[in-house]
């Protein structure tokens, strides 16, 4: 129960941050280009950039799944996409990190709209 409760504890907070950051630049910037998500992307993904390698995600799993799972994965999903694909490159995995990225970006582009069709 203990590591459902950090993730949720830390989701929530992740996902209350994206809203605050998205709110705030929306009165700075009320184009319609979504840079509200653009950097909550981007800050997300330097954040467990930094976890990742500072601090070993504090050799705790608890940590892990408070910080990185839960906040981060609340703030947003795409620093954990952005997090696995710097893995592939790393490890040499260069096709498979192509691929990663290729098909995660595209596939998922074409699934919103299939599901925007189909709740239509």
């Amino acid at each position: 129960m203990i590591p459902i409760s950090l993730v949720a504890a830390g989701g929530a907070i992740g996902a209350l941050l994206r809203y605050g950051v998205v709110q705030v630049v929306v009165q700075f910037h009320s184009q319609p280009f979504p840079i509200g998500t653009m950097l909550v992307n981007i800050a997300g993904s330097f954040a467990i950039g930094v976890l990742m390698a500072r601090y070993a995600v504090l050799d705790s799993e608890s940590a892990r799944l408070f910080w990185v799972t839960g906040v981060l994965g609340g703030f947003t999903t795409f620093s954990a996409f952005s997090w696995d694909a710097v893995q592939l490159v790393q490890r040499g995995a260069l096709g498979s990190a192509a691929l990663y990225v290729v098909g995660s970006v595209g596939l998922s582009l074409v699934a919103v709209a299939a599901g925007y069709a189909l709740g239509k």
